[in-house]
């Protein structure tokens, strides 16, 4: 079969694919998402999700994976989000003949799209169809639910000292507006983008977004907030939602984005009686 990847590049499998290494941890959840993680071969460290693939072998940092371990575990497709990381494994795989997939979704709807295509890859159609499906379904009601309602302003906060956000072509922007929300930074010129404080708090926006490890992180954000005496944050409006689930182009993200559509709601004002 051949399938097309996010590079656009065409990848043909003679049979389905038995023994796949992931080169990045959402990678990993779609393999898992179409119904493949008995094919999972090995990955890199930071997958951790599901609980399944901690025992599956690891070929060390997705930057600098170990040419050696990857030639001995003998995969039969490898799934990559970079080039650029994927790079030093190039010439191996090449000799071994092991075709390369690109995955890298760039919007809420790709990310079912791209579970069917794996169930392609992997012969796993109908669980990765009925998935697909799923997801989609989710992503319907999600547009449904919140189209119409008054916009919310969000500043996406993407790291700090200094202050990093992300602009239009994040698929964070994606799920920030399937709930009503409007990107401050939408237009900044690159994905990632340094921005200054005194820059966001001219813009006042109506609530922050951020990726949080837990709890104390998000309370130490909201109070770090409150003492820029940021509006949204002295009513309340900073928001956290766990940092792997939001930052990773995979299902889960669609769990965040119905999280972060709860979360924005809380700053409209109540609708009229």
């Amino acid at each position: 079969m051949t399938v097309t990847d996010d590079q656009g590049r065409s990848v043909t499998l003679a049979q389905p694919a038995r023994r796949v290494i992931t080169l990045a941890p959402h990678a990993t959840e779609l393999v898992y998402a179409a119904g493949a993680g008995q094919a999972m071969a090995g990955t890199i460290q930071g997958s951790d999700f599901p609980e399944d693939v901690k025992q599956v072998p690891s070929i060390g940092d997705g930057t600098r994976p170990n040419v050696e371990r990857v030639a001995e575990l003998r995969p039969d497709l490898v799934i990559a989000w970079l080039p650029g990381a994927a790079e030093p494994l190039m010439p191996t795989l090449r000799t071994l003949n092991v075709p390369v997939f690109f995955s890298d979704p760039r919007t809420l709807a790709a990310i079912p799209d791209e579970v069917a295509t794996l169930g392609r890859l992997f012969g796993t159609e109908a669980a990765a169809d009925k998935e697909a499906a799923s997801l989609r379904e989710r992503l319907a009601k999600l547009a449904e639910r919140y189209r119409g309602r008054p916009p919310v302003r969000v500043f996406i906060q993407a790291g700090s000292n200094p202050l990093f956000t992300l602009n239009k072509q994040s698929i964070v922007n994606d799920a920030i507006g399937i709930c009503g929300g409007v990107n401050i930074f939408a237009d900044a010129p690159a994905t990632a983008s340094q921005v200054g404080l005194e820059t966001v708090l001219a813009a006042r926006p109506d609530a922050v977004v951020s990726g949080v490890s837990g709890i104390e992180e998000l309370r130490a954000l909201a109070s770090s907030w409150k003492e820029t005496r940021l509006p949204a944050a002295l009513a309340g409006h900073v928001y956290g939602v766990d940092a792997d689930t939001l930052y990773r182009p995979g299902p889960r993200l669609i769990d965040a984005a119905e999280a972060l559509c709860r979360a924005l709601d809380q700053t409209r004002p109540p609708a009229p009686r």
